[in-house]
């Protein structure tokens, strides 16, 4: 019998294989092409390819939620100088009466995609979000980061560079975070670091979602459980900030979606179950002038340059004001527990995992910092934007030789980060005060909804009103 839909329907659809040869040449096309060069290449290949039905534009709001619109391909190719949204719409955004926001596609993240993960006939761009003037918009931290980027590169020659080591759970049923409040989460796994078995569900969610992110382009080095049962990363090459934000984005949404097509949810809460290892998001950093890694210095102390130590000190200076852009949730400061390896501590060392910054064994081309207290609940670019402007801007620590070192800690619930943030100079200059002000005004939202005291057990609250969570469905049941 011929499948009538099959018969139907034509739209694209690439092999595996293929996909990452493709995905591969983009990035190193936008490395060397100009932008103009890279629309002129792509328009000309999506108005050829007769199999693609729609471009699926991404951006992000204040929080970090992804958001995605499927624009018709033609529509798309004629009004892509004028694609506008309702800023009023997203947490963070615009008010109602300024509502009317731009999406300016960003021709050099273009992605071609796995059909059986996106469905097919579909290539994936992120945009960022520009004012009605045309402006970069204020609380766009992908469009802050590009351009903040662009200016340190501009000015003296610097190149970002990043990477992130992004953890999450594996639990049983689909939708388990929006029900968790009547049946809490059940791990589908109880094997840990190394020794799950070869064909079980959590191994099964792994191969797949790391096939599909190795098919995008993203160049996976490792994939494996972690620590806690059910617990797993897959870690993905180095490349410029801007990418790798671009990158923990689509890692993130791919893991949902295998893991919703297999009957499980995929959750980047810190801190979902008590009592075992919470999730991290360890962000890799370095900085590179001329091709040449100037956090290196063989001779130097760890390994690292004075120009990286500057960039440490600066960071642990600040490093409670900023800890809220780092650890954004009620429930992120439960993984910030010194009973599991928890990276609470503000001091940086080569070996103590329970340090806020760690220096990893590197070479002339490796030589990095991994910031370990960022939770893979946070805003990707707004957690780059923040590391990479206090590192080369803030003001770097000063000891007081006549003083014992005190080991300080990063504050230990939400409320106080939230003090911290607020009474920061620093952060208002840094990510401009409207997004200081409406960035607090939503994390308090949400610490409102639950108790000050962490306590013992997680609460429904926390998962329920959690960020990357929520609907106004759920919201408006408080």
């Amino acid at each position: 019998m011929v499948d009538i839909n099959k018969a139907l329907k034509n739209f694209l659809e690439i092999p595996y294989d293929e996909l990452e040869v493709m995905n591969l040449k983009v990035k190193e096309q936008a490395e060397k092409l100009s932008a103009n060069m890279l629309e002129k290449e792509y328009r000309l290949y999506l108005q050829k390819e007769k199999r693609i039905k729609a471009i699926t534009i991404c951006f992000t709001d204040i929080e970090g939620r992804f958001h995605m619109l499927d624009y018709d391909k033609k529509f798309f190719l004629d009004s892509v100088n004028n694609l506008t949204f309702d800023g009023s719409s997203i947490r963070g955004f615009s008010q109602q009466h300024e509502s009317d926001l731009r999406l300016d596609a960003d021709w050099s993240s273009i992605r071609f995609l796995p059909s059986d993960i996106f469905g097919p006939g579909k290539v994936v761009m992120f945009a960022d979000v520009l004012d009605r003037d045309r402006a970069p918009y204020v609380s766009d931290f992908r469009g802050q980061l590009k351009l903040y980027t662009q200016q340190i590169k501009k000015k003296s020659g610097l190149i970002a560079n990043a990477s992130a080591e992004v953890e999450g759970f594996l639990v049983d049923g689909i939708n388990a975070e929006q029900a968790y409040s009547e049946k809490g989460f059940n791990l589908i796994s109880t094997g840990g670091y190394y020794h799950s078995l070869p064909l079980d569900r959590l191994r099964q969610f792994i191969d797949r979602a790391a096939e599909a992110q190795r098919a995008m382009g993203f160049k996976n080095e490792k994939d494996h459980p972690e620590v806690a049962p059910s617990q797993f990363e897959m870690n993905f090459s180095y490349s410029d900030v801007l990418r790798a934000a671009d990158n923990i984005q689509l890692y993130k949404l791919v893991s949902r979606q295998v893991a919703n097509n297999l009957g499980m949810t995929a959750t980047f809460l810190p801190k979902p179950v008590v009592g075992i290892n919470g999730s991290g998001m360890h962000t890799n950093i370095s900085l590179s002038k001329n091709g040449k890694n100037i956090f290196y210095e063989p001779k130097g102390n760890d390994g690292l340059s004075k120009i990286a130590w500057d960039f440490v000190s600066r960071i642990l200076n600040h490093a409670s004001e900023i800890c809220l852009t780092l650890n954004p949730s009620v429930n992120s400061y439960r993984r910030l527990d010194p009973h599991f390896e928890a990276p609470n501590q503000i001091k940086v060392s080569a070996i103590d995992r329970g340090s806020m910054i760690r220096i990893p064994v590197g070479n002339e081309r490796s030589t990095r910092i991994e910031v370990r207290s960022v939770a893979p609940d946070a805003n990707p670019y707004l957690v780059m934007l923040t590391i990479l402007k206090t590192g080369l801007e803030g003001t770097p620590l000063v000891k007081d030789k006549d003083k014992r070192d005190r080991v300080r800690v990063l504050p230990d619930n939400i409320n106080d980060a939230i003090k911290f943030f607020k009474a920061s100079d620093f952060i208002g200059k840094i990510l401009h005060r409207t997004n200081q002000e409406k960035y607090a005004e939503y994390k308090q939202a949400a610490a409102d909804r639950s108790p000050k005291a962490l306590g013992a057990i997680i609460k429904p609250s926390e998962v329920l009103y959690h960020h990357e969570v929520t609907n106004q469905v759920l919201w408006n049941k408080f």
